[in-house]
Formats: structure tokens, sequence, C-alpha cells
């Protein structure tokens, strides 16, 4: 079987402002119509026929040429440009083939692969969903009636066929159809309906375009980043962990003020964004950095997450050690972590646990400290 999608993409699209055709409009980095290339794309089609105004002479010279994709010339009306994409098929031996509108970019592989199924079984199919809201009648701005919503569906692209079933059945129309299924049923088709996708919405309107952002943003980048530091003890009163300073019989060592937790939480955001460690941004050769605040550590690693397009979610840290006692202490340092990392306190975890008087920090040589930050762009 050889499958084959046509994009019609020949439409002006006014409504949806922008001063240019809809499908050719940036959405999240890209054009509307990469994005519906793509689903198809991924989905596994065999061949895309893409019907363009004549007017688009620089999609015309892009798209020439490209491995798998059949350029058509758009019609006066949709139906028109549709039969122009199925004669351009003709010459491939297509079996099944998939029209779809280029101004729906969030359709999903799955709801492809799902109409393409269904066309083993029935000669077309297409998506929908069924209405739930009231529906008005009205005139001149006031209510004039309702309409029943039993039995009544939103209709999707894309539909689907038999190649040689809708060649024919638009061959055969005179013009003027809503979609490809009015003409697939003018012809005496039965058109079996597919579950839709509330997400495989149309780009009609401006304000189309920010839900479209919305649901391709689905597809994040997230990273996790790990972080783990040792401090040794030396003579001393005070402890800083966490950015607040806890009264102790010992101080931490080290070339900073050696905030074990404050170095584990910025060596986990620089490893989520593949940018190294404490050690290369501030290196302990400068002595510029000699007992330096680890604030200005963590608040150059949270910068540099928002500089690379990251929001900071959350981060966890765990203080290994059998004294000081964390606990009191936890509520502050959460707080104190918070504001430099810009993010609620909800979103840091500080907690503590012992080695079971284990290894150094069980001997009380020293604390560890291990973390966990994850960044999200979307």
């Amino acid at each position: 079987m050889t499958t084959a999608a046509l994009i019609v993409a020949a439409g002006r699209g006014t409504r949806a402002g922008g001063g240019m055709p809809k499908q050719w409009r940036a959405l999240k980095g890209r054009r509307v119509i990469d994005w519906t290339l793509e689903a198809f794309a991924s989905a596994g089609v065999d061949l895309i026929a893409l019907v363009l105004s004549a007017d688009d002479s620089a999609a015309w010279e892009e798209f020439s040429g490209c491995a798998g994709l059949i350029l058509a010339k758009g019609g006066a009306e949709r139906a028109a440009s549709v039969l122009n994409g199925l004669k351009a098929l003709e010459p491939y031996g297509v079996d099944k083939v998939l029209i779809h509108d280029a101004a729906r970019p969030c359709v999903s592989p799955p709801l492809i692969h799902c109409i393409l199924n269904a066309l083993d079984e029935t000669p077309a199919a297409a998506p929908a969903l069924a209405v739930t809201d009231a529906l008005w009648t009205g005139a001149d701005g006031a209510v004039t009636g309702t309409q029943d919503r039993n039995g009544l569906f939103a209709a999707q692209t894309p539909q689907g066929f038999r190649y040689r079933d809708i060649l024919a059945a638009h061959l055969a129309h005179p013009g003027g159809a809503a979609d490809d299924v009015e003409v697939a049923r003018a012809a005496g088709l039965g058109v079996r309906i597919i579950p839709g996708e509330p997400d495989n919405i149309k780009i009609t309107r401006p304000e189309d375009f920010t839900r479209a952002e919305h649901i391709l943003g689905a597809d994040m980048d997230i990273r996790l980043g790990n972080g783990y530091d040792v401090h040794r003890f030396g003579p001393g009163d005070s402890v800083i962990l966490c950015g607040v300073e806890i009264q102790y019989e010992k101080t931490l060592q080290g070339h900073s003020d050696a905030d074990v937790g404050m170095h584990a939480v910025t060596d986990a955001i620089y490893g989520a964004l593949a940018q190294g460690d404490i050690g290369q941004h501030f290196p302990p050769s400068d002595p510029q950095w000699k007992g330096a605040a680890s604030e200005i550590f963590l608040r150059h690693a949270a910068n540099l997450a928002g500089e690379m397009g990251f929001t900071l979610s959350n981060v966890d840290c765990t203080l290994v050690c059998e004294y000081p006692k964390v606990g009191p202490h936890a509520a502050k340092m959460r707080a104190v972590m918070a504001e430099i990392l810009g993010i609620g306190a909800d979103r840091v975890s500080i907690k503590a646990t012992t080695s079971e008087r284990l290894g150094f920090t069980g001997r009380g040589e020293g604390i560890a400290a291990i973390a966990t930050a994850a960044l999200v762009k979307s």
C-alpha cells in the first residue's frame, strides 16, 4: 500500500491577521506549514502533495525537488485545489490519501495512523468531535432559538479516503463543497467518524496562534542535572549551609565560604545546562573568589539558565552529616535559596540524612551534599 498526504496550503487566511497567509506565519520558532509537514513525515506517509498558490513563488522554489514532496497549483476554491493535488498524485500508485488543511499544525501522528488504519475497512474516514455545548440560532445579536446538538459533530482533518474513490468523487462533483467528506458523500461513499482530538485545532483567528503555541509547547525540553560536593571540617564556631549560618563547634573549609549545599545545587544547574561546574566558572586559583559568598555562584548559574531560555522548575538538596542538625533551619534555608534562584520556596527541597556513622561524614570529618535540578524550556 502507498499512502499519501495532500496538504492544502493555497489559501490566503486573512482572518488570522499578520499581513500574510497564515500557513507562512511564524509559530513557536517555525512556520505553521513546517509543523504540519513534520507531523505527516513523522507519521511515515510515503508521499506528500503540497498544494500551493501560484502567488507563493518563494515556496515553489523552496520545496521544488524535495524528496517525497510533490507540488500542485491551487485552484480558485478549496475543492479545485484538492482536485489538482489528487491529479498530481495519480502517477504514483497511491492507495490511501489523507486530505489535510495546512492551518492544522497540531495534528498528531497517532490520529493520522488511526485514520489510515480505518481505510482498510471503509472507503472513507474522518475525525470529528461530538458537539457538547448548547447550540443557538441568532440574528442581529440576539438569540432566536435553540438547536438540538444530538448527532452533531465538529469536523476536523485529515480526512482519509481510498485514492481512486475520492478522485472519482471530485471529478464528478460540481464544486462548492464545505469539505471532502461532503464530496465523498455526494458520490455515495460511506464515511466513518473517527474520534478527533481537541488539540487538533484549525488556525483561523489571531488568538488561535497563542493556543497552538501552547499545544505545541507540550513538547518541552526538560533537563535534569546532578551536583555533588564535599567540604572538610576545620577549626571554627559556625558553618554556612544553603545560605544560612548555623552555630557549631567547627567550620567548613574551602576556597570560598564552603557552603557545600549551595555548591551542590549550583553544580546541578550547570550540569543540566551542560555548562561544566563551579570550578570552570569560578576557578579556585583566582584569588578574587577566596572567601566569596556562594550565592554569587548560585545566582550566576540561575541567570545562565535564564539566558539559555530555561526556567528552573525545582531543586532538591540532601545534606549528609551527623552534625549540625539541619531540620530546625530547613525552612529558612529554603527561603534563602528560593530568593536567590527566583522561584517559590515550594520548589526548593532541603533535607538531611546521616550516614549511620559510616565514612568521613559518619566520623564527623566533614559534610557532603547531593543535589538535583530540573530545568524546562517550552
